[in-house]
Order: C-alpha cells, then sequence, then structure tokens
C-alpha cells in the first residue's frame, strides 16, 4: 500500500535518517556542511571538556 495513507514502519524511518545523516556528514563538496559539521564537534569537545573531564574552561589563569 502506498500513498498518503501509508504509514512508515519505524525501522524504515529511522534507517532513513541514519543514512541521511551519514551522506550529510560525508559529502566534502559543500561548505555549509562542512561548516555546520565542524561546529558540532567543536561543541561536542566543548561538551566533553566541560562535562566529563576535571579540565575547567572557566577557571582563573594561575598566578606565576
Amino acid at each position: 500500500m502506498s500513498g498518503a495513507g501509508a504509514k512508515k514502519s519505524p525501522s524504515t524511518g529511522v534507517m532513513g535518517w541514519i543514512s541521511s545523516t551519514c551522506r550529510f556528514v560525508t559529502d566534502r563538496n559543500d561548505f555549509k556542511r562542512n561548516l555546520l559539521v565542524n561546529l558540532g564537534l567543536f561543541a561536542a569537545g566543548v561538551w566533553v571538556a566541560r562535562n566529563l573531564s576535571d579540565f575547567d574552561l572557566m577557571s582563573p589563569q594561575p598566578v606565576t
């Protein structure tokens, strides 16, 4: 059954989303996509540094 009344199974929706995300991330010819991916990776790195390590980005610099 196809058309407006047909429902997608959840696995098809999730697998479609994963495959489109992989295509989005691996497309090396688009500057905007690369910028978004790099900003996302940077934000993830900052989140990891702030939440999963003892490295404090906001701590005052040591006095020498």
